[in-house]
């Protein structure tokens, strides 16, 4: 069944993306200038600061140790990620604004984040929640996008019965088609 509904504008959804990209580098080159390596600059006592920390892994340090191939992989898994989502933005329809704006949040922090493993070999993060013993992992602006993103998605898709039989239903049709 072919879907009739008209489709959204990459343009008017890329320039999200381009926010959140420019808003992690701004911030990361602030760390990088003004927060010395490993410190901590409490701004709610030792709730939450701003550190300076670098990761070569992927979320919550995952291969972090595995001796530099991680750099390349990371980078590439990330660039078709951004490319299948862009793929996915222009299949969109008007509706499909909350999943569009979704996707785009991941995009930007996905894209935010190559930046710095493509530059640095590593990723910045700078952002530090704490209580009592236990600390969060430090993360940052493009971390924060992804994680909303994927928030807004697991929300549609719990909170919406409509908009989850459609996403079951298209992965049907496309796996019957395969």
């Amino acid at each position: 069944m072919l879907n009739q509904e008209p489709r959204l504008s990459l343009l008017r959804w890329l320039p999200i993306a381009l926010v959140v990209i420019i808003l992690d580098q701004i911030t990361k080159q602030m760390v990088l200038t003004h927060i010395p390596f490993e410190s901590y600059i409490p701004i709610v006592g030792k709730f939450f600061g701003f550190t300076h920390k670098v990761n070569p892994g992927a979320a919550f340090s995952f291969l972090s140790t595995a001796g530099g191939w991680q750099r390349w992989f990371f980078i590439v898994l990330a660039l078709g990620i951004s490319t299948a989502i862009i793929v996915w933005l222009k299949g969109l329809t008007k509706t499909d604004r909350w999943f569009a704006l979704a996707l785009t949040l991941i995009l930007g922090g996905a894209v935010g984040n190559v930046i710095d493993r493509i530059i640095y070999g590593h990723v910045i993060d700078f952002i530090l929640c704490s209580y009592q013993q236990w600390s969060f992992p430090a993360f940052n602006v493009a971390d924060s996008a992804i994680t909303v993103g994927a928030t807004i998605i697991v929300i549609m898709f719990i909170f919406n019965p409509e908009k989850r039989r459609e996403m079951l239903s298209d992965s049907k049709t496309d796996q019957a088609q395969s």
